[in-house]
């Protein structure tokens, strides 16, 4: 049988609810064990598992992640003993390309995204190489429209996976912007757009990675839903589905994870340049995260909740600058870009540049993919 590790299962009771004897059980995880933690297991993961009428082992195997599986088998058919071997997953890296519009019927990237035939984790991938540049929050539009460029890692019999998106173009409310992924000599991979200016910013536009929506802005004064008194709202609310990821908006050190009834769980994360960012009401703190910590841009620092004084599950999203409460929203916008091309490195990059520009284009007039306007039904190629 095939199917997915449900959610809190573990190795052991996974497979005694798919019939395998108790001592078949015991024998398989302690195999396992060998060569792979069965801590982690991980919901929503596919399994495979043939045993026979008794309860005995034939074949079990767990796809690890996208790279690699997880076999147990008896040491020789119809044998007690059992072996466990971890090996990659054969793969063949193809290119291809998709373009959707943002409209009634797809208003959202995920949505556009799936209309096109493509799977959430694309959608993820292609709002973090925007995410210095675009809230996928609050600023998507009817009309707006993109094309991507990126690689698939097609497996056999398993579905397909993703590698790196290697240019993407994205038309935002009646603004153009491209991303060209490109390796500076000495430096990690990064997304510029045509002129080699870094797309990365200091901090991401959002705490959140897309589909929440703003339900209380910065303010100065506004009224309080619980304490029913007017006083001051010194951030941005986000409504949020319960544990939905939040994220650091920028590199830097937690100050404090801590927790009262006003504030619930509460992370606190000092970054460069003066600024201090707060993350209130969470459900839960991130793996890892505590005084001292340091996080990286987009890194999960906690999942959204309702703890403290919350009328519903949310993330209320605070930023000091030097000590001083300024608006997110308006602060996120005025921040510089990251690193450009070095000077030394523009001539390798306007080639990768060019070739990426037409990679695009060839995605947009493709007799496949037909042209793209906004409204328009999203298509791929291959």
């Amino acid at each position: 049988m095939r199917g997915e590790v449900p959610e809190s299962a573990t190795l052991d009771s996974m497979l005694r609810e798919h019939g395998l004897a108790e001592q078949v059980v015991s024998a398989v995880v302690d195999a396992a064990r060998v060569v792979f933690d069965p801590r982690r297991l991980r919901a929503a993961r596919p399994f495979v598992l043939e045993r026979s009428l008794d309860g005995g082992l034939r074949h079990f195997e767990y796809e690890i992640d996208a790279d690699s599986l997880l076999r147990v088998t008896p040491v020789a058919p119809g044998a007690e003993d059992l072996r466990a071997d971890v090996s990659p997953i054969p793969k063949t890296l193809e290119q291809a390309s998709v373009a959707a519009a943002i409209d009634d019927a797809a208003p959202s990237l995920f949505q556009a995204m799936s209309a096109a035939g493509e799977s959430p984790e694309l959608a993820i991938a292609l709002a973090q190489v925007f995410a210095g540049e675009i809230d996928f929050n609050t600023e998507l539009q009817p009309g707006d429209r993109f094309v991507v460029s990126f690689e698939r890692f097609v497996r056999e019999e398993r579905p397909s996976s993703y590698g790196a998106i290697t240019a993407a173009e994205f038309h935002n409310d009646g603004r153009r912007i491209r991303a060209i992924r490109f390796t500076p000599p000495g430096a990690e991979p990064g997304y510029f757009d045509e002129q080699g200016r870094s797309l990365r910013r200091f901090f991401l536009r959002s705490p959140l990675k897309f589909d929440p929506r703003i339900t209380s802005r910065y303010s100065s004064s506004r009224f309080h839903p619980v304490l029913q008194t007017a006083r001051a709202h010194r951030g941005v609310d986000y409504g949020a589905p319960t544990g939905a990821p939040v994220v650091s908006v920028a590199a830097g050190t937690v100050l404090s994870a801590t927790s009262d009834n006003v504030n619930g769980r509460m992370v606190r994360i000092r970054h460069g340049s003066g600024y201090d960012s707060y993350y209130l009401h969470l459900s839960a703190f991130g793996a890892g995260i505590r005084g001292g910590a340091r996080v990286d841009q987009g890194q999960t620092i906690g999942l959204v909740g309702s703890t403290g004084l919350a009328t519903g599950p949310h993330l209320h999203y605070g930023l000091q600058k030097n000590g001083a409460w300024v608006d997110p929203l308006r602060e996120h916008r005025n921040m510089p870009p990251g690193d450009p091309v070095p000077a030394a490195a523009m001539d390798e990059f306007q080639v990768a540049r060019d070739a990426a520009l037409t990679t695009l284009q060839d995605a947009l007039t493709s007799p496949e993919a037909g042209p793209r306007e906004p409204g328009m039904r999203a298509q791929k190629t291959e």
